[in-house]
C-alpha cells in the first residue's frame, strides 16, 4: 500500500495535525523519551500480536510505506518488522488511545507469525474460543504438509480432493437446515460446526484462509450514522 493511500485510508482515525515528538494532549505527555508504546491487533480476528515502540522517525515510515515499522530499543535503530523474516504487516488501522499515549495499530499478519519464536503471537497460542477457527486452519494446514500417522480424516478428505470436499460442505449445510427446522438447539450447533469445518477444509484446498473471507465481510460492512452495520453489496 502507498503512503499516499494509506494516507487518505486513515486519514480520519489519524490525527495528522499531532507530532508524535513532544506533543501535549489533556495536559499529558504524548511520549516518554521519545517513545510511544503500540500495541499490535490482528485486524480481522481481534487477536493481540505484540507490544513494541514507537517514535517519530518510524511512525512517519508506517504512514509512508503502509507497514509497521518500530524503535528497536537493543539496538537503537528502525525497525521494520518483518525486513528480514518477511512476516510483514499491512496496516489497516492506526488510532490512539482516549489518554493519547498508546498506539493500536491494526494489521494483517503475512508469513508465519508476529512472533520472533514462529508463534503467530509473542503472547504464545491462544486459549479458549478467541481463536479457535484460526487454531482449527492451522490443524487443517499441518495435515496437509505433515499427514499423520494414524487415520486422520482431514488428511482424508484433503487426498480425496475438491469433489469429495464439497460433497460433504453440501451434506452438512442440508443437515444444518434440517437442524434449524427441527428448532433443536443442540443440534443445530453440531451440524453448523460440522458445515464449518467442512468449509475450513474447502477454503485451504483452494488456496484460501478464513482470513479472505473475513476480508471480504470487512469490505461489506457498512456503517451508516448511528445505525447497526450493515452487510450486502450495492446492486452494479
Amino acid at each position: 500500500m502507498s503512503g499516499e493511500v494509506l494516507n487518505n485510508t486513515l486519514n480520519e482515525c489519524i490525527p495528522k495535525e499531532t507530532k508524535l515528538g513532544f506533543a501535549q494532549c489533556g495536559g499529558a505527555p504524548l511520549v516518554i523519551d521519545g517513545l510511544l508504546p503500540a500495541i499490535v491487533q490482528d485486524y480481522y480476528s481481534g487477536r493481540v500480536l505484540m507490544l513494541a515502540y514507537v517514535n517519530q522517525e518510524s511512525y512517519d515510515y508506517m504512514l509512508a510505506h503502509g507497514c509497521t515499522c518500530f524503535w528497536s530499543r537493543s539496538r537503537q535503530e528502525l525497525w521494520p518488522k518483518g525486513e528480514t523474516s518477511g512476516d510483514t504487516q499491512e496496516i489497516k488501522n492506526i488510532s490512539f488511545d482516549c489518554d493519547q499515549d498508546t498506539l493500536l495499530i491494526q494489521v494483517k499478519q503475512n508469513g508465519k507469525g508476529a512472533c520472533h519464536t514462529g508463534s503467530y503471537s509473542c503472547f504464545g497460542p491462544e486459549e479458549g474460543l478467541f481463536d479457535v477457527i484460526g487454531n482449527l486452519f492451522t490443524e487443517i494446514q499441518n495435515r496437509a504438509t505433515s499427514p499423520a500417522e494414524e487415520k486422520s480424516y482431514t488428511s482424508y478428505l484433503l487426498n480425496e480432493g475438491v469433489d469429495k470436499i464439497c460433497k460433504k460442505v453440501g451434506e452438512e449445510a442440508a443437515e444444518t437446515i434440517i437442524a434449524a427446522k427441527n428448532a433443536s438447539k443442540p443440534e443445530l450447533i453440531g451440524e453448523a460446526s460440522d458445515l464449518l469445518y467442512h468449509l475450513l477444509v474447502l477454503l485451504y484446498n483452494q488456496g484460501l484462509a478464513p482470513v479472505d473471507v473475513l476480508g471480504e465481510l470487512a469490505k461489506r460492512r457498512k456503517v451508516e450514522g448511528n445505525k447497526k452495520p450493515v452487510f450486502g453489496s450495492e446492486p452494479e
